[in-house]
């Protein structure tokens, strides 16, 4: 009996040191495994990060997201000239090619190395250097520099994000884009101020907005038109960005006077409500210009007044953009909580100076519960503010549970992609390969692409009832749930995308 008690507990302990070994064997422990192998060797970290899934890309605008040199390419074909000495491009006769000229066609940058350098450098962060110039000056002076590039060129912009994102293994991107042209800010500036907030609503929805709407869903089916057409989409060359799904925030200029912004407000609502491919709104430019944090407050109860009427529509907003110095100590300590009670935000842009907020620990807390994710741009937040490494929140926000998904807000700009945003984090912070999937999953959850979520639970990820235990086959309840809800699909594709991944390792 000793001896069959003995080869019972000797089986017993072989079972249970086969379950253990076969548990350590899952495909997703092998590649955890594997990243902590090449974790202090940067090329293969790399190519890890290159070929790894990433989900969606939560903040990044169209004119940031182009690089330079893809912009000298529109300027020429545009016709455009350029100021040498200031690298800002103009409608106006151009002077002949000779150096001594001092505002040639950009088409001269071909023949002129030295011209076709300066171009790039004063359109990007391309040999910025943090001792001479301000990072923050230098970044934000190149949109008007290279601005005139992007007319007749929205369509080429959009197959340029599609095409990165396709490399960067992302399946969505939300683009930022201020898709009117202005008009909706002519309008405002027509109609003028009130006060009664209503009232405005009204005198500008029988002033034009409904012809501002429709002028731009036409502009965006042409431009659409053309990222197929550059990307070949459904021909048998199509081109693997044609994959990638792309959603559109209108991009308020909350620079602007006050009528001008309420118009681009009421604007981003209206599209959300009109056109699908609209999914929210976000207000844009440097949040410590003087219009921006002197109207902070009235930016907040526009949206906040409007919101009533539009009880659907989702809002992102750019909040905390800023660092010590930057403004006055005052100005650090409510934009992100502002953001969220009053401006309804489901989602934070930045978030940096989180802990310069009152009660900062408190406010955490209140975004962890409300579920409101930050889109943490590293990359950005390191140029501009000068913040990385122990001065970023990003390990704060994980500390106190706030869902965080990494972004790449001005790729084209930085000269980055998410592949490095991803690089980055993991050498930066540490980040787990297990912390890096649920940043990709996050990025999908919290996208405001419609339909119901593939996971009942967000945090812990587990799936919807219909769709537990279900396998590789898109059948029966989980595949007709799946079929129906945009948010899922995308969530499916990418469970898929890292079963594939993880197979490799």
């Amino acid at each position: 009996m000793r001896s069959l008690r003995l080869a019972a507990i000797v089986c017993f302990l072989t079972l249970l040191s086969a379950a253990q070994v076969s548990r350590a064997q899952s495909p997703e422990e092998k590649t955890a495994k594997y990243f902590e192998a090449v974790r202090r060797q940067p090329g293969l970290l790399l190519a890890f990060l290159q070929q790894m899934p990433k989900g969606g890309d939560l903040h990044v605008h169209l004119s940031g997201a182009i690089y330079a040199e893809s912009f000298i390419d529109w300027a020429s074909e545009n016709a455009l000239c350029v100021d040498r000495s200031t690298s800002k491009l103009m409608h106006a006769a151009c002077d002949s090619c000779e150096p001594y000229k001092n505002k040639p066609s950009v088409r001269c940058a071909y023949q002129d190395h030295i011209l076709y350098d300066q171009l790039i450098d004063a359109w990007s962060m391309r040999n910025w250097h943090p001792a001479e110039e301000s990072g923050h000056d230098h970044f934000f002076a190149t949109f008007e520099k290279f601005g005139p590039a992007i007319e007749n060129h929205v369509g080429d912009a959009f197959a340029e994000v599609a095409s990165r994102a396709a490399a960067d293994h992302l399946q969505y991107v939300e683009v930022m884009h201020t898709a009117d042209g202005a008009k909706a800010a002519i309008l405002g500036d027509k109609i003028g101020w009130d006060d009664d907030f209503g009232k405005l609503r009204d005198k500008l929805l029988a002033g034009g907005m409904a012809d501002v709407v429709a002028s731009v869903r036409s502009q965006l089916d042409s431009d659409e038109a053309r990222q197929k057409e550059v990307l070949h989409c459904g021909m048998a060359q199509a081109a693997p960005g044609c994959k990638v799904t792309i959603r559109y925030l209108y991009q308020v200029l909350r620079g602007l006077p006050q009528e001008q912004v309420f118009a681009q407000i009421l604007l981003g609502f209206e599209l959300t409500k009109a056109d699908a491919r609209f999914v929210g709104f976000n207000l844009v430019m440097p949040e410590d210009y003087y219009v921006p944090m002197h109207d902070f407050d009235l930016h907040m109860r526009i949206i906040e007044a409007l919101h009533k009427f539009y009880p659907a529509a989702h809002v992102s907003l750019h909040a905390d953009e800023l660092a010590m110095g930057l403004v006055p100590p005052e100005g650090l300590r409510f934009h992100i909580r502002e953001s969220i009670e009053r401006g309804g935000a489901e989602r934070i842009g930045h978030g940096v100076a989180v802990m310069s907020e009152d009660d900062p620990i408190g406010l955490l807390q209140e975004m962890a519960k409300k579920n409101v994710l930050v889109e943490i741009c590293l990359t950005s937040n390191d140029m501009i503010l000068g913040v990385s490494g122990d001065r970023h929140p990003l390990p704060v926000y994980v500390k106190y549970g706030v869902p965080v998904a990494l972004a790449t807000d001005d790729l084209g700009v930085a000269r980055s992609d998410m592949t490095h945003e991803y690089l980055r984090a993991a050498e930066t912070y540490g980040l787990s390969y297990g912390e890096l999937k649920r940043m990709a999953r996050a990025s999908l959850e919290h996208s405001f692409i419609p339909g119901d979520s593939l996971w009942s639970d967000g945090r812990e990820w587990r799936r919807v009832g219909v769709c537990e235990g279900w396998g590789e086959q898109e059948s029966g309840k989980c595949g007709k749930f799946i079929a129906t809800n945009e948010r899922a699909r995308l969530q499916w594709q990418l469970e898929r995308a890292f079963a594939e991944f993880e197979k490799k390792f």
